[in-house]
């Protein structure tokens, strides 16, 4: 098995495309959970508790926990160990390096921290992505075309009549010789979809940018299912985690995750019935 298949069968059994964001600010979250000795703990705690059901993922973004030094890992270690399987632990610190760099990168989040997939950086090639491939089991998302206004600078400059994003997207495909890869592709680009789908028409796509910042869920959807079906993941955050400010903020966070993923699945399968028909 490898990670793509994995995904496959996690997708399966909880009946859901829907990763929840844990990047948590300790500025947003209810004040009363400042009275516990780890907030942020606390609040990551009952919104897993609360929507663990509900995911197929959840994204992690270090750098809301690198903040708090040792605190803020230790918050993270915890954090991951309270993650039930099969759901699947995403590490988004954007990571890669030269290769004895990117090795040390890759034995931090994959062996000490057990997360399930990365996200990385495409910029320095191959060399710099390979030592995270070596296990099929662990997925490695490449950033190809992100939500973010600076997007523009270089994901949309030609080179040989094509944009470096699909450039990048045809690189990542050959790079797939484990079955483990997979792109990150900003909802908020959701247009520029079925150009990445028809370059890699069965990686795993990371969908960021649902919710808060306004990407399309319909079109992201609807342009980024694989042959199979499945094979993303629709990352939301802000929207889900802080729906409330009261007692009741993990209720709210199970009400508004239970909302998006029926939303999810109720256009994925109005996708896959217009594909059947087609067929």
């Amino acid at each position: 098995m490898n990670f793509g298949e994995r995904l496959d069968e996690v997708i399966a059994k909880q009946g859901s495309l829907l990763s929840i964001g844990l990047d948590v600010d300790v500025e947003k979250i209810p004040p009363f959970l400042n009275d516990f000795e780890s907030p942020l703990l606390e609040f990551n705690k009952s919104i897993i508790n609360a929507t663990a059901e509900l995911v197929c993922a959840y994204k992690l973004n270090l750098a809301f926990y690198e903040a708090y030094g040792i605190q803020g890992w230790r918050v993270l270690r915890k954090t991951l160990e309270l993650i039930p399987p099969p759901v699947l632990k995403i590490a988004d610190g954007k990571r890669a390096d030269i290769g004895n760099s990117s090795r040390k990168y890759a034995h931090a989040l994959f062996n000490e921290l057990d997360f399930d997939a990365v996200t990385v950086n495409p910029y320095l090639g191959f060399d710099a992505i390979e030592p995270f491939l070596a296990d099929s089991l662990k997925g490695v998302f490449v950033l190809c075309l992100t939500s973010n206004p600076g997007a523009a600078d270089f994901q949309f400059l030609k080179v040989n009549q094509k944009f470096l994003f699909e450039i990048v997207a045809e690189k990542v495909v050959q790079w797939n010789l484990n079955g483990n890869c997979g792109l990150v592709v900003g909802a908020t680009q959701a247009e520029q979809i079925s150009r990445i789908r028809a370059i890699a028409p069965n990686l795993p796509l990371l969908i960021p940018g649902i919710g808060a910042q306004g990407g399309d869920l319909k079109t992201a959807i609807s342009y980024g299912l694989a042959q199979n079906n499945g094979r993303i993941i629709i990352n939301s955050g802000r929207s889900i985690l802080y729906t409330s400010q009261q007692l009741d903020f993990a209720q709210q966070a199970y009400q508004q995750a239970v909302k998006l993923r029926d939303e999810i699945n109720h256009i994925r399968s109005k996708v896959v019935t217009k594909s059947r028909k087609k067929n």
